[in-house]
């Protein structure tokens, strides 16, 4: 469960170029305020493709949150600082965009504290108004520019810092500042150097061990689950993906296709090792392989199942198709 300890929403509406830096916290007591907060914050606290970061030792930024964290500084004060910064930034984009900006102080369901500045761009809704002409009631339809992002909406530009280490996860997206795209929360805001995100090495694993798998004829999906099926084992062990130690260990029979693989990852630049939270690789598109086949027929089955015979088999007929066998199965059910 989500603990939110204080939260706070500044307004940056670029429509009426008005700024309001909120002096209250919100009343987290109010459970549709306490729900559109924790919802946000659990959303960008388990996305997958978290970019990690590393405070640089210039970073003014770092100092003032560790002062926070020591009780050195009051929550609203730096809240507002934080705020005033990303409204000087967003002033001066090429493209103004009306952004509100949620900061919170709050544990996630491990019980670790983090502290979080999320960048929610208004959006433009049409909504219903009811007005009163003449001794009538009317109903009418309004714009509407000051729309926060719902709570299943994905957000594209925050920052989140762990108390406990500095460690920080972020996303954001280029912005045009006086001719030069920036991205205002690394650069500007937090003043840190990135990583690469344990999505990202995912994403690329999967597809250089598909390419390689076409090149040597070997079974694309086989191949795919053994190197998944790795993946996941390392990162049950100690929240890590070491890619080259998931390829020598997937393919250690298959020198041929090994070679490949680890060649392709030297030219993607893939580091040896990656962190990664344990939540990441039990999204369905790493636990299970999903293949289609030209006649049409889809067959989705876990990692592990794709290397052992006992379950599933491949095997290359004479006249050049491919058959596939299901073993072993106790029921079938219809979905």
């Amino acid at each position: 469960m989500f603990t939110i300890s204080h939260a706070i929403l500044h307004i940056l509406d670029a429509e009426s170029a008005t700024t309001v830096y909120s002096q209250r916290e919100l009343a987290l007591d109010t459970r549709a305020t306490r729900s559109f907060v924790s919802k946000h914050l659990k959303r960008a606290r388990m996305a997958a493709d978290n970019h990690p970061a590393t405070f640089s030792d210039e970073s003014a930024f770092a100092g003032e949150l560790k002062r926070f964290f020591f009780g050195e500084r009051d929550f609203i004060d730096l809240s507002q600082q934080i705020a005033e910064f990303l409204g000087d930034q967003l002033a001066r984009a090429d493209k103004l965009e009306s952004t509100d900006i949620l900061v919170a102080d709050f544990n996630d369901e491990d019980d670790v504290r983090w502290f979080a500045i999320l960048l929610m761009a208004s959006r433009m809704a049409f909504m219903h108004e009811v007005d009163n002409e003449s001794g009538a009631v009317v109903a009418d339809i309004a714009r509407h520019y000051a729309i926060l992002p719902a709570p299943s909406q994905k957000i594209s530009s925050y920052a989140l810092v762990r108390a406990s280490t500095l460690d920080v996860l972020y996303q954001d997206k280029p912005r045009s500042i006086a001719g030069v795209d920036t991205q205002i929360i690394p650069d500007g805001l937090l003043q840190c150097t990135t990583g690469v995100s344990a999505k990202e090495i995912i994403d690329t694993v999967t597809r250089v061990v598909a390419e390689a798998a076409e090149e040597h004829g070997a079974n694309t999906a086989v191949a795919l689950a053994k190197a998944k099926a790795v993946m996941v084992e390392k990162a049950e062990e100690n929240e890590e993906l070491p890619p080259w130690d998931i390829v020598e260990e997937a393919f250690e029979d298959e020198p041929a296709l090994q070679e490949t693989v680890r060649r392709a990852l030297e030219e993607e630049q893939v580091p040896e090792r990656v962190p990664v939270e344990r939540a990441q690789t039990e999204r369905a598109a790493v636990r299970n392989q999903k293949i289609r086949t030209d006649t049409g027929i889809e067959i989705s089955f876990p990692v592990e199942m794709g290397g052992n015979p006992e379950f599933i088999s491949f095997k290359n007929e004479p006249n050049g198709l491919i058959s596939i066998e299901l073993k072993n199965i106790g029921s079938i059910e219809s979905r």
